[in-house]
Order: C-alpha cells, then structure tokens, then sequence
C-alpha cells in the first residue's frame, strides 16, 4: 500500500495536475499533503489562456469557465490598458476565478483518475539511490511512515521539504514584503477588465469574480509588518485610495490575508528520481497572474514524460522537463520583476518615461501580441534541435481543425499525427490545407514536422515513448473528418 510508480509531495493544482496526468496513463501515484482538508482560502485568482487550454486537452476547462469573468484585457497605469483578444487561443481572455475553484477541480479531476490522496500527511525527509526513492513522514494519525517510489514530485511550495532534502538552494531575494489581499464587496466596481494602478509609494490590483465580490492585492511601501501579522482591513482600504483614487464602494470582506514577495528559482528541476515544480521551483511578484499558471503547466510537461519512462521510454527525456521548463520560470520571473517594479517607480521623470514608452508599445499590435503571450503562455515555445523543422516545440493547438479542435482530441488520445494536404498515406485521414505533416505530443507541443510518408515521424515517437508503431491509426487512435485550415 505504501509504494507507488510516482509520489507527489504537495495537492495543490500542481500536485493534482501531475497526479491526474501519471493516473491517466495507468501509472499508480500517491499525493502526501500536509494538510487536512484542500483550503477554502483563494491567492490566486486568475487562469490564463494557455493554462484553460491545457485543462481543456483533459476535459476541464468548460465547467470552470461558469465559475468567474472571462476579462478581455488588463487596464493598466496612465489609463493605458492591454488587450488580450488578441491572443491566437480559443480562450482570448483571463478567467477570473478563485483559486479554489482551481483547486477543487484539479482534485476531483486526480481522484477520478485513479491517484491516491492522503491529507494530515506531514513529510520529513526524502532520499533516493539507483533504485528509487524513500518518503520519510507521518500520517494523519500521528504514526511514522516511509512511502517507496520509482520517482518523486515535489510540489510542495516555496517552504518545499522535497527541496531542502534533496540540499537544494533556492537562490533569489526578496522582492516585496507584507502585500495585502482580500475579497471585497464593491458596489460601485470598476469595469470588467483587470485594474492596475499605483500611487506614491503603493500599488493596487482589482479582478472582479464575477459575483459582486473582487480580489484587491494592495502593497504599502510604508507598511513593514510581518506576513503573519493581523490586516487591518481599513489600511488596505486606504491603500487601494491612495493607488486608483476610489475604494469602488467598498463595503463587506469575506477573507483576508497577507502574503511576502520573493523571486527564486531553483537551479535545476531534476535531481536523480527527484522533480520540483511549481512554487517548490519558482516563485515571483503576483504581477501578471502567472504563479499558479506556471506550476500547472509545469506538471503538464512532466506528467506525460514521467508516465513515458515508466512505461518503457528511455530515462533521458526527463532531462527535457528541466531543459523546457526552467527557461520559462525564468521568463516569468523576469517578466513578473519588470511589470512590478514599473508600478514601484518613485520619479515623475521615471513614471513619465514609463507612460511614453509603454503608450507607444501598446499602440503596436505586434508588440501588444508579444507581451499578451507572454503573459498568457501563448507564446511560449520550446527550443527544437538543429535539424529539426521550425514548428518543433511550438503550440499545436493553435491548428484549427474542420471537427472540434485539438484540445478536444488531445482528451481521448495521447501524441496525435496530422497529415499534410497531398499525404499520400491512405490511414490518414486528416489533412492540413498547408504545411507539414505534424505529430503532436500530450501537452499540445509539436513534436515532429516534416513528410508523412518519411519514417522519421515514427522515430520521434519511438523516441518520446519506447513503443514502436508503424500503423498510425494504431499510434493516433484519432479520427478528423474533413481538412484543417492552414496553420503555416
């Protein structure tokens, strides 16, 4: 009872996305979570573009979609703002919603798969050898436990014990200390659109849920409380006048808290048969909503290939989850600091500086795309190896099919084959009006490009799964009626 192939460390959305992804494939996987019951409390609040499309691939995406406001755009300082239906996504927008809507559906989503969850588990130390790996802890009960697995995730957040056992630092600095949030009521709210603004010496986001009540993160250069410390709701009241300029009606709080800022990264995601990911991995400013985000998208990445290796692959593709991965904690990290601290600048000759130069890029619908895939995940791509065709590592689910999409077929199947418009194969029986052929993997990555007829589509799937397959209805197991449009 006490082995698993996987263990995670941590169910949060993270944990249960990875735990979800491994029980899918039919791997047995073990979440150990120190706390009782999932937390009715809500940090993040937002669920990006790239993030619905990979709930979407897994069926997820469209009973979250009623929870909250689907906002088109973030209106920023300076009556600036950015527009997000620019974006090249079914979901051209940010889904506000309370994290525990996240959290919830992401549990459900990993008990139906398969996955184990044991809450009250308090997990003390982590060590592997050649042969697998060791989870030292507690039970709810109290008693001592050791949990044995080929493999281990730790998803454990920014205080991770996976990262501390593995004598792993986490090298950063602390950004911001003691932000403010809260849900409030306002009766006289701002429009549907993320609102961001700043004073002297303080800052303020609005996100409306959609029911009446909003998130207002404030921060309060003057405030230097400690995380722990009680929130006096008025201050952050007062906070939120000093950046916008009106407390919207304020009137009822249902739950406050506050929360310390750092940027940190851990220098490598694997270690042996041990993985860190989401908070565990990265942490940043709140800037752009992209924490959550990140750490689900992360355990995307790893749940298929750690589910491939079990399965037979070859152990090396596991280097791929810190080779993809860590470049894009790295981006947000970066992205999140630059976005906090233009909030942050003191000089009117800074802030006027940042007005003109962000008015002039918002003005370029180039760059509006840019800075909105950034933020979204959309436009993160992952770097292809010499030789391979330009589309290696790009979104696939950008392809607009004739029947559905490939999110929708992304649900019941694993890597997909599409061929090109002239394939000559008679088992293919979806085409693209132009471009290559294309081998999709379960993230919704383009694994391969090239000629359908060629051999070399099989050998990336040999590569990526350790299961030969030479007929491709076999391998796909998909069927689309009718051509796609172009996506070259």
């Amino acid at each position: 009872m006490n082995h698993s192939d996987v263990i995670v460390v941590g169910a949060g959305p993270a944990g249960c996305m990875l735990a979800g992804e491994l029980a899918r494939a039919g791997r047995t996987v073990t979440v150990l979570e120190k706390h009782d019951a999932p937390s009715p409390l809500s940090r993040a609040f937002g669920v990006h573009a790239c993030t619905l499309e990979v709930l979407d691939s897994r069926g997820l995406a469209e009973d979250l979609l009623t929870t909250g406001v689907h906002a088109s755009g973030l209106k920023l300082w300076n009556g600036l703002s950015l527009d997000l239906g620019v974006l090249p996504s079914q979901f051209p927008y940010l889904l506000v919603t309370p994290q525990c809507n996240v959290d919830r559906r992401l549990e459900e989503y990993a008990r139906a798969s398969g996955a184990r969850i044991l809450r009250g588990v308090t997990v003390t130390g982590v060590e592997q050898d050649a042969d697998g790996v060791v989870v030292s802890g507690s039970a709810a009960d109290g008693s001592a436990q050791e949990w044995t697995a080929s493999y281990v995730a730790g998803t454990d957040g920014v205080h991770s014990v996976v990262r501390a056992s593995m004598g792993l630092d986490f090298p950063g600095k602390e950004l911001l200390r003691s932000i403010m949030l809260a849900d409030v009521r306002l009766t006289d709210p701002p429009n549907g659109l993320i609102n961001v603004d700043a004073g002297k010496d303080c800052f303020a986001f609005v996100a409306p849920f959609g029911d009446g009540w909003f998130r207002v993160i404030a921060w309060d250069g003057t405030d230097d409380a400690d995380e722990n410390a009680p929130l006096d709701v008025s201050r952050l009241r007062e906070v939120l006048r000093r950046a916008v300029g009106t407390d919207y009606g304020w009137t009822d709080v249902r739950w406050s808290s506050r929360f310390s800022c750092d940027e940190r990264q851990v220098r490598r995601y694997r270690v042996g048969r041990v993985f860190l990911a989401g908070d565990a991995a990265h942490v940043h400013s709140p800037a752009g909503g992209q924490g959550m985000n990140t750490g689900i998208q992360d355990a995307m990445n790893l749940g298929w290939k750690l589910a491939a290796v079990l399965g037979g692959a070859d152990e090396k593709i596991l280097d791929t989850y810190h080779d993809e991965r860590h470049p894009v904690g790295k981006l947000v990290l970066r992205s999140s600091g630059v976005t906090i601290r233009m909030l942050l600048l003191r000089s009117m000759i800074a802030q006027t500086l940042r007005n003109v130069v962000s008015a002039r890029m918002l003005r370029n619908k180039r760059a509006v795309g840019k800075i909105a895939g950034m933020f979204s995940g959309v436009g993160i791509s992952y770097v292809h190896k010499r030789g391979e065709h330009a589309l290696v590592g790009t979104r696939a689910v950008r392809i607009p099919l004739a029947q559905g999409t490939v999110t929708d077929e992304l649900r019941a199947h694993d890597f997909l084959l599409i061929g090109e418009k002239d394939c000559p194969r008679t088992d293919i029986a979806h085409r693209t009006d132009d471009g290559p052929a294309i081998l999709v993997r379960p993230d919704g990555y383009i694994a391969w490009a090239g000629r359908s007829e060629s051999e070399e589509w099989q050998k990336v799937l040999d590569r990526w799964t350790g299961q030969p397959c030479s007929n491709v209805n076999e391998c796909s197991r998909i069927r689309i009626d009718g051509p796609p449009a172009s996506y070259a």
